[in-house]
């Protein structure tokens, strides 16, 4: 069906779910479930708006009316991310914004007009507004019926419209009919078949191991709580629970566990942030299953974890669709609270220039040809068409500590190289050595390898090893240019080092994180290498010094001091 029916009809149902009697009040306030970040809120009260990257002052406009902005940037104003973050910061003037902004959408949009009728930004708006009815309704001058009445259009709209969804979407659809049709009078009638669908939807698109196709750690973790949330829902009313639904929060709640780090942060792979870590923790606590082992796979991904110390390592082919990333064998490294080592993070928050470059290897902490990702975009520039393979992927532990090693193929094709990575953490946490090869290995890669060193004409083959660096990680390249110093916010020290034919070099990097209006400076460890035969290997360090104590008060240091 194309874009332009799909539109229509959603028009039309919304159209036709005001001829259904609404809802007048609530028959119960929802408990607030979702959550926002404080300085957004600050932002959207200062009239500061983020648009296509550039930071745009329109004081009194909101959010869909922000001058600039593209169609799709626009659209998404009309899920209301906005008012979590309004009611994050909590205090007067934001809980005011926030109601006089819903309550001006209701006016201008809630009779079935305006870009915001899609089931994806129908759900989200519902849900917010379930969320956040006691603050929207506390005032007065407010008729808490105006927002029944559009909240009981929505929800007959996502009655007849969720099964256009796609993936995620049609369970935070059908979450919100859910929390929607038990906290409105007269809207129960939903509920049933909402509880069913949502359970067949969840065993559809949770994999038996707890994943789901995006491989994004932040989808996981969202779709993780909505579920959790719902069944607290049902729970509450003395409703009955699917069991696929349960199935699911069984099956999810270790893999979600295993991608956060030792700071309660989310790995940031394929399009995922660290997210809001208090909705996760919360669903996770109310969560019945196995304890997080201090190591194991999950979705795709590898995590050793010793002592203050834990690794994520992105270890399987990316996913297919537009927003998975190019980071094969990348990891992530942090210290207790501290992020250490990271990826640049998804830049489609800063448009689309910002999200092409964040979804590139060099974005990531791993190694890369130079000039080409190790999967790569296809002509529409928004899928890979070309997807690196992982050929091996195994753990082991023995008397030297944890020990990955990492094969992928995704230069196989285009120069006849492999990447090879070998990591390795300490029994006590305080060092991660790895080694990264390209090499060319069965006899028809090293025949193209051969074709393109001619070509080069004795330039060889350029590569970077790169290590991104957390903002509040300070740096200082010492001896003579070969290794790095590292001051973490902790007071903890480590030390780079490497071995083989490279050169060090520390270099300007970015920090795309969603709860700073625009992209955070920060640094990234650069080792640049040229393959000139059949292999090339570089061998490196991270160690914690030795004056660093085992056992760290780690406080919160705005200002760390430098290293002495």
């Amino acid at each position: 069906m194309s874009d332009g029916k799909v539109a229509l009809l959603d028009r039309l149902a919304a159209r036709r779910a005001l001829l259904h009697r609404p809802a007048r009040r609530f028959a119960t306030i929802p408990e607030p479930s979702s959550l926002g970040l404080p300085e957004r809120g600050r932002w959207l009260l200062a009239g500061s708006f983020l648009v296509e990257g550039r930071l745009v002052q329109a004081p009194g406009a909101a959010p869909w009316e922000v001058p600039g902005a593209e169609p799709g940037q626009a659209a998404e104003a009309h899920g209301f991310a906005w008012l979590d973050d309004l009611a994050a910061l909590g205090d007067r003037p934001a809980r005011a914004l926030a109601r006089d902004w819903t309550f001006r959408w209701i006016a201008r949009f809630g009779r079935g007009r305006g870009p915001g009728w899609t089931p994806a930004l129908a759900a989200r708006r519902l849900g917010r507004w379930m969320s956040h009815a006691a603050l929207l309704t506390e005032a007065q001058g407010r008729d808490p019926a105006t927002l029944a009445r559009a909240a009981s259009q929505t929800l007959r709209f996502l009655d007849r419209r969720w099964t256009t969804a796609r993936g995620p979407a049609r369970i935070e659809a059908l979450a919100a009919i859910l929390r929607a049709g038990l906290a409105l009078e007269g809207m129960e009638r939903s509920v049933g078949a909402a509880a069913t669908a949502i359970g067949r939807e969840a065993e559809a698109q949770v994999d038996a191991h707890g994943a789901i196709a995006s491989r994004s750690p932040e989808d996981l973790a969202l779709l993780f709580a909505l579920l959790a949330e719902a069944e607290a829902a049902l729970a509450a009313a003395g409703r009955p629970v699917a069991e696929p639904h349960r199935a699911a929060l069984r099956r999810i709640a270790p893999v979600l566990r295993t991608l956060r780090h030792s700071d309660g942060g989310l790995a940031r792979f394929h399009g995922g942030g660290r997210t809001v870590a208090e909705r996760v923790e919360r669903a996770l606590a109310a969560a019945t299953a196995p304890p997080l082992r201090a190591e194991g796979a999950a979705m795709g991904y590898l995590r050793l974890s010793v002592g203050r110390t834990s690794v994520i390592v992105d270890a399987a082919d990316p996913p297919a669709g537009p927003h998975g990333h190019a980071s094969t064998l990348g990891f992530e490294m942090s210290s207790g609270r501290r992020p250490v080592i990271i990826s640049c993070g998804s830049g489609r928050a800063w448009g689309a220039e910002w999200h092409r470059a964040g979804r590139a290897t060099p974005s990531h902490s791993t190694l890369a040809i130079e000039g080409f990702s190790s999967s790569r975009l296809g002509r529409s520039g928004e899928e890979m068409t070309e997807r690196a393979r992982v050929l091996s992927a195994h753990r082991q532990r023995g008397a030297a500590g944890a020990q990955l090693s990492l094969v992928h193929a995704g230069w196989a094709e285009t120069h006849g190289l492999t990447h090879r990575r070998e990591l390795l953490l300490a029994p006590d946490g305080r060092s991660l050595s790895g080694a990264d090869t390209l090499a060319a290995l069965t006899a028809a890669e090293k025949k193209r390898l051969e074709t393109v060193l001619k070509s080069a004409g004795g330039q060889g083959v350029r590569f970077a090893l790169r290590f991104h660096l957390h903002p509040d990680v300070r740096p200082t390249v010492e001896g003579g240019g070969l290794c790095v110093g590292l001051r973490l916010a902790s007071g903890e020290d480590w030390s780079f080092q490497f071995e083989g034919d490279a050169r060090l070099t520390l270099d300007p990097s970015v920090y795309l994180d969603r709860t700073h209006l625009l992209p955070r400076a920060t640094k990234q460890i650069v080792l640049h290498g040229v393959l000139v035969s059949s292999e090339a290997r570089i061998g490196w360090t991270f160690a914690k010094t030795e004056d660093t104590p085992l056992a760290i008060r780690d406080l919160d240091r705005p200002n760390p001091p430098d290293r002495p």
